[in-house]
């Protein structure tokens, strides 16, 4: 027989506030984490994937534990993005919703830092917040971190590279007996000697089921290109999945533009987001994508950190990550809440032999994707073409006189006609040979 929350000894006001979110039962993390917060003292490493209810995991032992009377921060939530940032405090407003004494402030960067200052003067129990806006809060002497009970690190495996510098600051501010949970998908040698470094010795290393930590539930598969082609592939599979949804993961910023621009050119319900974007520009695309007005976001690495989108249906590497961490967190981001999801590769030949190490250093096996024919292909580049027409808007400026004397050329065709006379025109710019001669045979037959 499965758990419930109250096998769990979580109070009643907790139960009540996930009520209202029509969660019931606790994940695999959940039933394991929760317990050990609740009624030991040692420090935790939870080694779990994204999606997995790590939130939930620490968030409700957290805030059962807090002293509300005590008027003092008790606790210290890092993430290393302003979206999973929001995303970890409007969960813990949810759970709390039936302690309202509980005050939780959200301090993360993108936005003015002034009001978050004037924030701050409040009585606040639970500061989440991200590394480098919390750093800078410190130097300013806007923030007291020195009686905290709590530090938490949410996905510190990005902690630990680009923002180390900020989250050394933090540490050397927060008392040195202090309880720390650390969350990570990969247990990288990064991670390790951050917890060597600045964990007590008495820690509890607790992970989710292997298989579920090894992508359950997701297919891994990788398709070889030439790099003339790679464009082309990846137009293909996303017009024959054109009803999903997804994200497709680029390297750089520079290559995330690029590839949004040219989505956007061929009218696919696309948006972008990557650090340099304004926050309120970042804020507005992950709105619109995760309400479903955009079906597909590229994004660089950390860029995507938080989004929690349960209906994506596959996650497309458009150039094979870095480290193995980063492809855990990217392929985490489909197959969420129960659901099976893709995680599609696009590789160069010389790549090959990385998916293999891929496979070796994470335990998992890809499958080779097919590539679409050269046929295949020319008909989605038509379809794009086709699909281009249809939606672009009709310009107004044009006159009533001119647009009649191009009435008056097409006036005896019908659309049939029409059509066949734009598609030959289109081939012919185009240059295809495969879609001509099958266009050929189709007119034969038709006669004969």
């Amino acid at each position: 027989m499965s758990k419930q929350f109250s096998d769990l000894r979580i109070q009643e006001e907790l139960l009540n506030g996930l009520k209202d979110l029509n969660i019931s039962k606790p994940t695999e993390i959940q039933e394991k984490i929760i317990p050990v917060l609740l009624n030991k003292t040692a420090d935790v490493v939870g080694l779990a994937k994204t999606g997995t209810g790590k939130t939930a995991a620490f968030g409700l032992p957290l805030l059962q534990l807090i002293d509300v009377n005590n008027k003092e921060v008790q606790a210290v939530i890092l993430a290393p993005t302003r979206e999973l940032g929001q995303q970890i405090s409007c969960n813990l407003k949810s759970f709390s919703k039936y302690i309202p004494a509980i005050s939780i402030a959200s301090i993360c960067g993108g936005i003015p830092i002034k009001p978050q200052i004037e924030r701050l003067k409040e009585d606040t129990h639970i500061i989440v917040a991200t590394p480098g806006r919390l750093a800078d809060l410190v130097k300013r002497e806007a923030v007291n971190l020195k009686n905290i009970a709590y530090f938490i690190l949410d996905e510190a495996d990005e902690m630990v590279s680009a923002l180390k510098a900020d989250l050394d600051l933090i540490i050397k501010e927060i008392p040195k007996k202090r309880r720390t949970l650390l969350f990570t998908a990969t247990l990288s040698g990064a991670i390790k000697q951050l917890v060597n470094n600045y964990m007590s010795k008495e820690i509890l290393q607790i992970e989710v089921n292997m298989e579920s930590l090894g992508h359950k539930g997701i297919d891994h598969k990788y398709v070889v290109v030439e790099p003339i082609e790679k464009l082309e592939v990846l137009l293909h599979f996303l017009n024959v999945n054109a009803s999903k949804r997804g994200i497709i993961f680029c390297k750089t910023k520079a290559a995330v533009n690029k590839l949004a621009k040219k989505l956007a050119i061929n009218k696919f319900s696309s948006g972008a987001i990557h650090g340099s974007l304004t926050q309120g520009i970042r804020d507005r695309i992950m709105n619109q994508f995760r309400e479903g007005h955009l079906n597909i976001l590229v994004a660089t690495d950390l860029a995507a950190r938080g989004i929690d989108v349960k209906d994506l249906s596959y996650v497309v590497n458009y150039h094979l990550p870095d480290t193995y961490d980063a492809y855990v967190h990217r392929s985490g981001r489909t197959a969420r809440a129960g659901a099976s999801g893709l995680s599609l590769t696009i590789i160069q030949q010389e790549e090959i032999e990385d998916i293999s190490e891929f496979e070796r250093a994470l335990d998992i096996r890809f499958q080779v994707f097919e590539k679409a024919s050269a046929k295949n292909i020319e008909e989605n580049n038509a379809l794009i073409w086709a699909n281009k027409i249809f939606k672009t808007k009709p310009n107004k400026q044009v006159s009533e006189d001119f647009k009649a004397q191009i009435k008056t050329i097409f006036h005896h065709l019908t659309k049939d006609e029409l059509v066949d006379k734009i598609l030959a025109n289109y081939l012919a710019n185009t240059k295809t040979t495969s879609l001509t001669t099958e266009v050929s045979k189709k007119k034969k037959k038709s006669k004969s």
